[in-house]
């Protein structure tokens, strides 16, 4: 194995990661926003009242999401079982 071919299945591991992470962090992201504009306009200043609405964004969209993450997680293992062989030879 090659410092090359570690190396690019690092880029591919991490660039897998960050495409399944997007969708989750995205929804924290917005809700959080939501949930911010809430707080500024009625004055509400509670640590935890943007807590419980992030995860049930999270939740909800792991439930649509899941998935195709699921399918993207298992394609990435599978390749790079059915790549072993060309590794070590």
């Amino acid at each position: 194995m090659t410092p090359t071919t570690v190396v690019e299945i690092g880029r591919n591991a991490l660039e897998i990661t960050l495409m399944i992470s997007a969708p989750l962090f995205l929804a924290a992201l917005i809700t959080g926003l939501i949930v911010s504009i809430f707080q500024a306009a009625t004055q509400i200043n509670e640590a935890t009242l943007s807590f419980v609405p992030k995860l049930v964004a999270i939740f909800i969209t792991m439930i649509v999401a899941g998935p195709w993450m699921i399918t993207i997680m298992t394609d990435y293992m599978r390749r790079l079982y059915e790549a072993i062989p060309s590794m070590i030879g």
